[in-house]
């Protein structure tokens, strides 16, 4: 592995854990995913969720981007069409999330990551001015989306939380009912950030062009930069947002975290550039994760199902005392179980388990349409 692909590995398993730090809340919540929802607006522990609060999903975004332009440039290099097959890929991304929603979670990404894709794929071939272009564009209608929002709030015409849902956990095709149910508004976030996503996919994709990545002097100025801005700047304003209370909240969430997680993309990348080119477990776990990162993320949530609802261990309501404890010892209990679970599998297998059923999927139409003897 080189290094420049040894970093994205490491920032996918990272992306992954992290979005988990998100997604505990809503696990470990004893009314569970539709109780979170209608608490959305609580402004206890904030300090403790601003940690992973859209930061690590907006790190996940950029990442899908910048595999994206890594499918494109090889696709170019080998003279194939694009966005060619590339769409069935999309198609299969989409069908995947959509089962991962209606079986296992209610705010499952994989669905409008597989809508963005189609949109950016036909985007990022195209020329700097052109990439730039729709970068402004998509960002006003963002921006536009986020200040309607938090005008909204801030006149009291607008509540951060959801309505007072009560679904329970008791049974698990009862959950899947309710996902059926309440489609529209468990979709509802992932609907308003598509201008966003599209952002942060083209962002990652001249990122990649621009060496973000690269273990190189071009890349460690472009890693700089991001620091300076994601960090420097965006944690101070991170640490403003959250405290300025629920009002603030689309900024937050849909401004700020995305801006951090510029900075840890260029962070995280520059240490692992100064790092032994030997892993230990540590690193070696966290880019076992990243590389069977599609297995980890749907692992995670069916682990955590299984752990903290009524139909499996009910932890969620047993724990319920235990306040914000529970939420980060769930974390690191599940982290360790992927990181565990994903060191052992890849020191055995090239792809995940779920990566290699999605490869043979992706794969068996193309094997179809070769002429015989070919």
């Amino acid at each position: 592995m080189g290094g420049r692909i040894a970093a994205l590995d490491v920032l996918r398993g990272v992306a992954i854990l992290g979005t988990f730090g998100t997604n505990v809340w809503a696990f470990t919540h004893p009314g569970g995913p539709a109780g979170f929802l209608a608490d959305f607006g609580d402004s206890g522990d904030a300090l403790l969720r601003m940690i992973s609060n859209g930061k690590f999903l907006g790190l996940l975004s950029i990442l899908f981007g910048i595999g994206l332009a890594i499918q494109h440039d090889s696709a170019v290099r080998r003279g194939r069409k694009w966005p060619g097959w590339y769409l069935w890929r999309s198609a299969l991304l989409m069908v995947e999330g959509l089962v991962h929603y209606v079986l296992i979670f209610e705010f499952d990404v994989l669905m409008f990551y597989a809508v963005v894709s189609v949109v950016v794929a036909y985007l990022v071939g195209r020329g700097p001015r052109v990439i730039r272009a729709w970068l402004v564009a998509f960002g006003a209608v963002h921006l536009f989306l986020v200040g309607v929002l938090t005008l909204g709030l801030l006149a009291g015409q607008a509540q951060v939380s959801g309505p007072g849902l009560t679904v329970s956990t008791a049974s698990w095709w009862g959950q899947v009912e309710s996902r059926i149910e309440l489609f529209a508004l468990f979709r509802a976030e992932g609907f308003f950030v598509l201008p966003l996503s599209a952002v942060l996919f083209l962002a990652g994709a001249r990122l990649l062009r621009a060496g973000a990545l690269e273990n190189s002097p071009r890349g460690a100025k472009v890693q700089r930069r991001l620091m300076v801005w994601g960090l420097g700047v965006g944690v101070p304003l991170n640490v403003l947002t959250t405290l300025a209370g629920p009002n603030w909240f689309a900024v937050d969430r849909y401004v700020v975290a995305p801006l951090v997680a510029f900075g840890l993309l260029g962070g995280i990348t520059a240490l692992v550039h100064r790092m032994r080119p030997e892993p230990g477990f540590l690193r070696g776990g966290v880019a076992a994760v990243g590389r069977s990162a599609l297995s980890c993320y749907i692992g995670q949530n069916v682990i955590a199902s299984a752990l903290c609802y009524q139909w499996g261990l009910d932890l969620a309501r047993r724990g319920e005392h235990l306040g914000a404890w529970l939420a980060v010892g769930l974390w690191f209990l599940v982290s360790a179980l992927l990181l565990l679970g994903a060191s052992w599998w890849m020191r055995r297998f090239e792809r995940g388990p779920v990566e290699a059923l999605w490869d043979r999927a992706y794969r068996a139409p193309q094997r179809e349409r070769r002429p015989v003897g070919a």
